[in-house]
This record gives C-alpha cells, sequence and structure tokens, in this order.
C-alpha cells in the first residue's frame, strides 16, 4: 500500500513541475551551469523507508543545507558551551551572506548565516585542512547512509569567486572568533559546501535528525539527543533566513535550503524531506522546493506543532478471529505519518490474511491525510488479491471519498467477511 503514499508525492510534485519562476545562483558560474529543470523529491521515514519522485537520483552540491550538519558535529565534539562561546542562536533578519556580527557580542548571529556557518567550520576538531573536512564528510555520509563525495568544479568555482566569504572570515578573525588561518578554514567550507547529494541524501539525513540522531537505515547513533534539539531549534527560527516566520507559520518544519536548490526539512520523530529544484527566489531559497513543501505540509498534516498529537497515534493490538481474517485496533490520532505505518504494516503481513479490518473506534481525532489514505486502502489489497474493512462506529470517515466497506460494528464487519470467503471458496 505504499503506491497510496506514493501517489500523494508524484500528484503534489506535478502540481509544482511547470512552475517556471526564479533563477539560478549565478554568483558561483559553475552553478549556473545546472539544468533549471530538475525537480527531484524525496520522503525518509524514520524507520528508514524512501518514497521518491521524479529526478530523486540526480546529484547537486548541499551548500548552505550543511550549514545544521557542521554546527551538530561541532556540538557533538567540542560541546555547547564552547560553541555558544563562537556562535549566537539569535535570528539575524539579514540575507544569509551579511557582512556582520552581532553588534553586543561580536560573534556571528547563528550558524545558518555565512559568518556562523564558517565559525562553526572552524571548531570541528581536526589536525590540518584534509583532516577536519574528512570527519565532516564522513560525518555526513554517516547521515545519508552512503559515501559521498565533492564535486571539485564547484569547489574550484566557490573557492575562485568567494570574496565575500573572504570579507567575512577576515571580519570574524578580527573579532577573534576565527583561531587559525582564514584562509584554511575557508578552504574546509567551500569544500563543505561543494559535496554532492541527491533529494534522497537529503530526506535521509533529515531522517537523522527526525530519529533523535539515529541513522534509520542501520540504527546507528550518529549524535546525542541534546545536540539534535539545538541544531533543530537553531533551524526552527533561522534556517531560513530572513522568511523563516513565514515559513514556521506556513511549513512548520525545521529546515535548511542551499542555493544549489536543495532544502530539507525535518518532522521530529516521524520523517525527513528532501527536495531538489535549482531556480532561487531573491532570499536564495528554491521556489518549487519552498512550494512542494509547502503543499506537503498542508495535504497531510506535516506541521510539526502535530507530533504530539501523532506520538499518541499506533496500532493497539492485532490479532485474527477466524482463519484468514485479521482485526487490526487503532487508537490516539491518526495524522499522516501514523496512516502511513498501518499501511504499510498491511502490506508487509498481507500473506497472513485474506480480509483484514481496521477497527477505529479508539481514534480520538484522524486528519484529512489520514482519512483520504484509510479510504484507499480496500483499492490497494484488491490489487493483492485481499480485501479491506473498516470499523467506524462514530463515522469519522464520513467525509472520506470512501471506496472502503464501513461498518458501524465488528460483528458486521466479521459477517461481511464470512460472507466474502464463502462466495470465494
Amino acid at each position: 500500500m505504499a503506491e497510496l503514499v506514493q501517489r500523494y508525492l508524484d500528484q503534489i510534485r506535478a502540481e509544482h513541475a511547470d512552475d517556471g519562476d526564479g533563477a539560478l545562483a549565478d554568483y558561483i558560474p559553475e552553478l549556473a551551469t545546472v539544468d533549471p529543470d530538475r525537480f527531484g523529491l524525496s520522503l525518509s521515514l524514520a524507520d528508514g523507508y524512501i518514497y521518491e519522485s521524479g529526478d530523486a537520483a540526480v546529484e547537486f552540491t548541499i551548500q548552505s543545507v550543511s550549514k545544521p550538519f557542521t554546527y551538530a558535529l561541532a556540538l557533538e565534539h567540542i560541546g555547547a558551551d564552547a560553541v555558544d562561546a563562537k556562535i549566537g542562536v539569535e535570528p539575524s533578519g539579514e540575507a544569509f551572506n551579511e557582512i556582520s556580527v552581532d553588534e553586543r557580542t561580536k560573534i556571528p548571529k547563528n550558524p545558518m548565516i555565512n559568518a556562523g556557518a564558517i565559525t562553526a567550520a572552524s571548531l570541528v576538531p581536526g589536525t590540518g585542512v584534509d583532516d577536519r573536512f574528512e570527519r565532516i564528510l564522513e560525518f555526513y555520509s554517516a547521515c545519508a547512509g552512503r559515501e559521498l563525495s565533492v564535486d571539485e568544479d564547484v569547489y574550484a568555482s566557490e573557492k575562485a569567486t568567494g570574496a565575500r566569504n573572504r570579507a567575512i572570515a577576515y571580519m570574524l578573525q578580527s573579532f577573534g572568533v576565527l583561531d587559525g588561518d582564514p584562509d584554511r578554514i575557508l578552504d574546509v567550507y567551500f569544500r563543505q559546501c561543494s559535496i554532492t547529494v541527491t533529494s534522497t541524501d537529503l530526506a535521509r539525513m533529515a531522517a537523522t535528525l527526525a530519529r533523535g540522531g539515529v541513522d534509520p537505515g542501520h540504527g546507528r547513533r550518529l549524535m546525542h539527543p541534546a545536540v539534535v534539539q539545538r541544531t533543530l531549534s537553531v533551524m526552527v527560527t533561522c534556517g531560513m533566513y530572513d522568511a523563516a516566520g513565514d515559513w514556521v507559520s506556513a511549513v512548520g518544519l525545521p529546515a535548511k535550503s542551499g542555493v544549489g536548490g536543495g532544502i530539507a526539512a525535518v518532522l521530529p520523530g516521524q520523517l525527513g524531506i528532501g527536495v531538489y529544484s535549482p531556480l532561487l527566489d531573491e532570499k536564495g531559497h528554491s521556489v518549487r522546493g519552498v512550494r512542494v513543501c509547502r503543499s506537503l505540509s498542508e495535504s497531510l498534516g506535516l506541521h510539526f506543532l502535530s507530533v504530539p498529537r501523532e506520538s499518541r497515534s499506533t496500532i493497539r493490538a492485532s490479532y485474527d478471529v477466524e482463519s484468514g481474517v485479521r482485526v487490526y485496533e487503532l487508537h490516539g490520532d491518526l495524522l499522516f505519518a501514523g496512516a502511513e505505518r498501518v499501511l504499510r504494516t498491511l502490506e508487509r503481513e498481507c500473506v497472513d490474511f485474506d480480509v483484514a479490518i481496521l477497527e477505529i473506534s479508539r481514534v480520538d481525532d484522524i486528519d484529512d491525510a489520514a482519512r483520504r489514505m484509510l479510504a484507499g486502502m480496500r483499492e490497494s489489497l484488491r490489487r493483492l488479491d485481499k480485501d479491506g474493512y473498516i470499523v467506524d462506529p462514530d463515522a469519522a470517515m464520513a467525509d472520506a471519498e470512501v471506496t472502503v466497506h464501513v461498518f458501524a460494528t465488528l460483528d458486521e464487519a466479521l459477517a461481511a467477511a464470512a460472507q466474502l470467503r464463502a462466495s470465494d471458496g
């Protein structure tokens, strides 16, 4: 039944596929040569299951989407006190490449703008440029679940045209923020931004944050939960720069964008989203990326303030009533991620039943995304030569375009299942 979610992703991506607004990031010459029509969308569930749509396998450079991960790496290795002494956590209200520091503290205002990101790269331990960068690359690769590499052409292009970042680095040195040669620190930063990823890599990296620092593919802990909490907090307030307020109110996901066209967004405890579309708005965010994330949040109910409700949603019990008939009792609040888990459980276990009955009398609330997914359950099961019913005494499914049979009591559903099996036999 994963095709139900896949259908939603394909549909939402298709709604924005013809958007031609925005422009390529031509201030880095190599980025001006990419195909403006590329558009990839990926979603990684907290258990590592991946959905992909469009150009999800196309590689591009991570650029500023790297910033929260290097910040997390610095926090992991030297601790919050040492990092806080060099980088603040307040929104700047300025462009990402503004040449400025906090007027009072004389340190970068947050780690998501270039000044803070350059400082974060300087705080990652290492014996030299290569050692420090290898630590960063290994960490990104672990979060993405595969070995990543650097686009040497973009790296050379960034290094040759990075006058503004050099100005920022030397300003930071003048205020005592950077310890070491600014050009060597910038070399690490330019390489960091030139690491190549796909939208699926970004989704997996975001899902690692969603799982509290545990790689969903291998189950390895890569970050302490407190590091993830700090990183996600800064992503909420600063990750989308001077558009952060609009993003949080409309989309409601901790996120980070990059001028390479990528966006990584996190729904804590549940999933990570990765988007790639290189046409940018005036603030440096992917135009289609922002729009598709907004549509995903609205259509699937992904605002992070819904997470406490979602955490109460689960399969309370499952049992076989008779041969070939399995009942799944749900309870709590049922939102998108919970419905996706339920339907994927049915798909995984369908070899063990002929008819699945979802008993939702204990579900406190169900949102539109979950309602639509449950409504399509029977269609998916029928393609597997199975069938599905819903027991819904409180008419929670009343507003859905129902293709599944809905019954008021479990006895009625069991009688219908028995009749179906008798007719098939």
